[in-house]
């Protein structure tokens, strides 16, 4: 396999391929229990979630764009595909995910990858915050093995009831235990001797649950199987028929502005990560799409770059594309030869990886330092992440994304008003010069105009407006009247430069 995989990539490289083919083995083992606990999480067969990893690999992993990030089912996008799942049915989810690839492969061929630079980060953290909110509040009931209500509201507001309910329940407290313990396996992972850490933390965490649930048998749900053919649901006629309905058609859009933003984001992020080839924004946003399409083909989950798996093939050593695309030929062996390993999994284990997946998506150490020195972008982030929490991701995101165009305007249109100081000798008569700086738009229109009243009306006026690099309608309406106004006193005109 790996003498094929080379021979499509044209490598020839020995010492490359040996260290591709030890990166792809770790990549795998990293992706197995996040892509069944993100298809868990969603409300999909846990199957849907390896097929996304073998698209993410296979297909995906071959195309231009960034060299060593690796695709599959994400955290970032579970709350969504929870949403749509419930509101629209699995049926319909193929022709989402399939929609937004021919999305991505849209604005990849017109060359919009790289304009995904221009986002506000922190409307991209805030993002991130809000999801990881949503993902944690819904996760803890599946780490009791109860059912999450819908909204996030209602997530947060029915836990302290889900507390009440577990302490009085035995199988929710084993659940609870068995939860736990992968959390802790998790945060204490990275601690412990580094000769130690032969596995990955997310999978030594899944087997070392497992390997409980399965000498202590509590009374926990488990994952369930279904086969991998069995789950793999293409949509139908009736399922393309549903593009006309708008709802659905702004969940593709969300689908695609999302999953591409996490993408190019993550992209960005991996390529501080290597000394490698960059990546090119618009080559693959083309592969994300075309990766999302077949997803969408076969009804899977959609598809981003994920940051966990990209920096565990980095530091792995991989070199060039050959690890991603083994690491979904590794999936596929393990879909088709092992399925039924994945039903002895508690269902508990794998929310305890996506808290604390959705932990690391909140910026928890970055916000103090942006408080203090950007105040305005902290503000953004916290508000898109409560917004994202009290509506959903798509009006989430857009109340960040105007919140944050806002804000650019307000800073960017300073005005500025100076009154040059009048000579000892000059009569009381001589004119006051009053020169104006800066951008005047109607968001600081009260500002100038409180500064232009001040002036004296009984004296001349020469107001020098060359300093504007910017007037709107409204300024220049409001200084003509302004200098109707201060005419009618009966003195020299305003005399105006521009």
């Amino acid at each position: 396999m790996t003498r094929t995989v080379a021979k499509l990539l044209g490598r020839r490289g020995s010492g490359d391929l040996r260290a591709d083919f030890t990166a792809s083995l770790v990549v795998f083992l990293v992706a197995v229990p996040l892509c069944v606990g993100v298809a868990v999480a969603s409300g999909v067969p846990a199957e849907l979630g390896l097929v996304t990893g073998i698209v993410g690999g296979l297909v995906t992993g071959l195309l231009p764009g960034s060299s060593l990030q690796v695709s599959g089912p994400a955290a970032g996008l579970t709350v969504l595909v929870y949403e749509a799942v419930r509101a629209y049915g699995l049926s319909a989810l193929g022709v989402i995910v399939l929609g937004a690839g021919l999305l991505q492969l849209a604005m990849g061929a017109l060359r919009l990858g790289r304009w995904f630079r221009a986002i506000s980060i922190a409307v991209v953290q805030g993002m991130l915050a809000g999801i990881g909110l949503v993902l944690i509040a819904g996760q803890l009931y599946a780490l009791v093995d109860a059912q999450a209500p819908a909204g996030g509201l209602d997530k947060i507001a029915g836990l302290p009831g889900l507390v009440a309910g577990t302490l009085a329940s035995g199988p929710a407290l084993a659940a609870l235990g068995i939860g736990a313990g992968t959390v802790a396996v998790l945060v204490l992972w990275p601690r412990i001797p580094a000769a130690a850490r032969v596995l990955p933390a997310p999978l030594a965490a899944v087997a070392l649950a497992t390997l409980a649930a399965v000498v202590l048998d509590p009374p926990v749900a488990r994952v369930e199987v279904r086969g991998l053919l069995d789950a793999v649901q293409p949509p139908g006629g009736a399922d393309f028929g549903r593009l006309a309905e708008v709802g659905l058609l702004g969940t593709v859009i969300a689908f695609t502005l999302i999953a591409s933003a996490e993408s190019l984001f993550s992209a960005a992020a991996v390529d501080r990560l290597h000394d490698g080839p960059r990546t090119d924004y618009d080559k693959e946003l083309v592969a994300q799409g075309a990766g999302n399409a077949v997803c969408g083909m076969l009804g899977a989950l959609p598809m981003t770059a994920v940051i966990v798996r990209s920096a565990a093939n980095v530091r792995a050593g991989a070199r060039t594309k050959a690890s991603r695309v083994l690491h979904g030929g590794w999936l596929l062996v393990f879909a088709v030869l092992f399925p039924a390993a994945l039903g002895v999994i508690p269902v508990a284990a794998l929310a305890g990886v996506l808290v604390h997946a959705g932990g690391k998506l909140i910026p928890v150490r970055e916000l103090a330092p942006l408080w203090r020195e950007h105040r305005g972008e902290a503000v953004v982030l916290m508000a898109t992440a409560l917004a994202i929490v009290v509506t959903n991701m798509f009006e989430g995101v857009l109340i960040g994304l105007l919140l944050a165009v806002a804000k650019t305007a307000w800073e960017t249109s300073h005005v500025h008003v100076e009154v040059a100081p009048a000579e000892a000798d000059a009569p009381d008569s001589a004119p006051v010069r009053v020169r104006v700086l800066g951008n005047a738009t109607f968001l600081r229109l009260p500002k100038l105009l409180d500064e232009l009243e001040a002036l004296p009306r009984d004296r001349p006026i020469e107001l020098d407006l060359t300093g504007l690099r910017h007037m709107d309608h409204a300024c220049a309406a409001a200084l003509r009247n302004w200098t109707d106004r201060h005419n009618e006193t009966g003195v020299k005109p305003v005399q105006v430069a521009a």
